[in-house]
Parts: structure tokens; sequence; C-alpha cells
């Protein structure tokens, strides 16, 4: 037997051991309300009626013999993997998920859920909501809590101009207008 598999002592267990670091904890979840039903509504499509669906397509081709060149079979196969692979994700967010409802709050701070008007250093006037990862929509002006310009904008106030990191170097925005209305 090669030396490699042989244990030499109990020490290097122990140093190992020492040496590990915990797993992180799992990262926070902000989602609207809106959000949040739109992932629920999702799983609930997925499991009461695309998956048995498939199952029900699957089971049709598979009573019909040769797997290996049934298009039906393989393809259903497939689709049901990409169902359950898309339903653990979404159990997993769902359990994770920390529910934020900002709808009327009254402040001119931009936290999570805000909707802030903004001038950029081309004096363009943008308008963009902090939703959560799983709401962004960059053709609605959607972007996560998480994105650098979300990140800039965080605590800050209307009057503000705050300094956004860039590829290119620091962008300087402007806060013009800073309200809480309900996501959809």
């Amino acid at each position: 037997m090669s030396k490699a598999f042989v244990r030499e002592s109990e020490d290097d267990d122990e140093e190992l051991l020492a040496g590990q670091v915990s797993a992180p904890a799992p990262a926070k979840n902000y989602i609207s309300p809106a959000g949040y039903a739109r992932l629920k509504a999702e799983l609930k499509q997925l499991v009461e009626l695309e998956r048995p669906e498939v199952v029900r397509t699957v089971s049709w081709a598979a009573k019909n013999g040769d797997r290996s060149e049934n298009g039906d079979y393989l393809y259903g196969k497939k689709r049901l993997r990409e169902i359950d692979r898309r339903v653990r994700f979404l159990i997993k967010r769902l359990e994770a998920a920390e529910i934020v409802d900002t709808a009327g709050r009254d402040s001119d701070q931009v936290f999570f859920g805000s909707t802030v008007a903004l001038k950029t250093k081309n004096a363009e006037k943008r308008t963009i909501t902090i939703v959560g990862v799983d709401e962004t929509d960059t053709a609605k002006g959607r972007v996560s809590w998480i994105s650098p310009i979300a990140k800039a904008l965080i605590k800050a106030r209307e009057g503000d101009k705050v300094l956004m990191k860039t590829p290119t170097g620091p962008e300087e925005l402007e806060i013009l207008e800073v309200r809480y209305a309900p996501i959809d």
C-alpha cells in the first residue's frame, strides 16, 4: 500500500481541523412583498402544473420502448432536471428571504425599496428603484441592493452628491428625489 493513504498521526487531523474555516452564513435575501409573491407563484406553477405534465409525458414516452432514441423521453428527462433544479433554487431563496415592505415610508434617506431620481455627471437624469437580488430588471430601472450604484446611494439623502465606483473611475451622482412607492 502506498504511504500516501496511510495516516501518520492524530496530530495531523487536529492541525487540519484547526485550520478549517467554518462556512459563511447564508447571505440575506432582502425582497419586496411583490417579489416574494412572484417567486412563490413561480414555485407553485412549477410544482403543481409544469412538473406533473412533464412526468406524464416522460411516463408515456418510457412505455414506447427504446429510450435511447426516444426524443420525448430524453427531452422530458432533461426538462425534469431543469424544473427540479429551479424548484430547489426557489425553495432556498424563499427560505432565506427577508421581506421588506417600504411602501409609504416617509424619509428623504435612501434605503432598500426606495425610488431615487438622480443626475449623472453628464447631466443625464435617471430613476432607479433599489430592490432585491431576485427582482432586478434594468429595463424598469430596478437595481439590486448589492449593486455598485445602490451601495453608493444607500444612506445618502436628497440633495447629496455621492461617488459611485466604476471600472473607468469614480462617478459623481446627485440625488434629486427619494420616494417610497409600492413595488409591483
